[in-house]
């Protein structure tokens, strides 16, 4: 279960990246996948993922925040 858990975070993170461009709220998006991805990464034991992973949602937030107060 947990490698389809990561799998599937994993896949999100990709789409919206993917999508980031269409709108603010697909970076929205893609912290939150982040934020999926480094619980995968500390339950499955791998606790650089896991930070990585979260520096990466907290900066995918500000990029949010930012966009959001742009327009």
């Amino acid at each position: 279960m947990l490698t389809i858990y990561g799998a599937t975070v994993v896949t999100l993170m990709m789409v919206f990246y993917a999508l980031e461009s269409r709108s603010p709220w697909f970076t929205l998006a893609f912290a939150a996948s982040c934020l999926g991805s480094a619980s995968y990464g500390f339950l499955a034991g791998t606790w650089p993922f896991g930070v990585v992973e979260t520096v990466w949602s907290l900066i995918a937030c500000r990029k949010w925040y930012i966009l959001r107060h742009r327009s």
